[in-house]
């Protein structure tokens, strides 16, 4: 079986730009990813590729997305996360008797989206071992992500949801330039179009919690142009 980092998803989804992003979102988590943008090509694609998970949108061109939940689910047990714009209960009541095992509601956040991802696939078995996923320490931070608690030097400090969430997106890439983008689309979603000095604002409350001199951030440290990134 797959592991997590080296699993394969078919993402199926005729919105180009919505596609794009799930694409990158998940690999820069370490998935393997290939697209198809009608329900044709998508069990086509599914029957070469053989993927360890499918996210499937059901307005599709052609064939629609629950005929092809159906042939999918009829060829075995690979698990489905429907990603839909039909956000009423009886949508997901019908996405999940089609056989699907999660249903996602656009607009979505890509930590959302790579969250339910890991969950199912740990779910089906094809992902036992998550390793230090659920807690990250880089420099005096110590995030427990199921636990939703955050320490600096030891000691407990209250993050907001969208602070936590947005420290999360860092320490997962420490070292590494996040840009504001990518920041943005994973915390507030890919079809954000709020004032983007919104994450300034909440890098400079986390600047105020991690910091021992904000003027000269140590850790959490702007790339002038580009974005944020965290030094351990």
């Amino acid at each position: 079986m797959a592991a997590v980092a080296t699993a394969r998803i078919l993402i199926v989804e005729d919105e180009s730009t919505l596609a794009d992003a799930m694409r990158y979102g998940l690999e820069r988590e370490g998935f393997r990813c290939a697209v198809a943008s009608d329900g044709a090509v998508a069990l086509s694609r599914f029957e070469a590729d053989k993927p360890d998970l499918v996210l499937l949108d059901l307005m599709l061109p052609g064939l629609a997305g629950e005929d092809v939940c159906r042939a999918i689910r009829r060829s075995g047990s690979t698990p489905i996360i429907i990603v839909s714009a039909k956000t009423s209960e009886v949508d997901r009541v019908l996405g999940l008797e089609l056989g699907a095992d999660d249903y996602i509601t656009k607009p979505f956040s890509s930590r959302e989206l790579i969250a339910r991802v890991r969950t199912v696939l740990r779910r089906s078995g094809l992902a036992s071992d998550f390793g230090g996923l659920s807690v990250l320490e880089a420099g005096p931070v110590r995030l427990d992500i199921e636990k939703h608690e955050a320490r600096v030097k030891g000691v407990p400090v209250s993050l907001p949801p969208k602070e936590f969430m947005l420290l999360e997106c860092l320490m997962r890439r420490t070292g590494k330039l996040c840009t504001r983008e990518a920041l943005i689309g994973d915390v507030w979603g890919v079809d954000y179009f709020g004032d983007t000095r919104t994450l300034d604002v909440h890098v400079k409350r986390l600047r105020a919690k991690i910091e021992e001199d904000q003027r000269k951030p140590r850790y959490l440290r702007t790339i002038r142009g580009l974005g944020y990134k965290f030094e351990p």
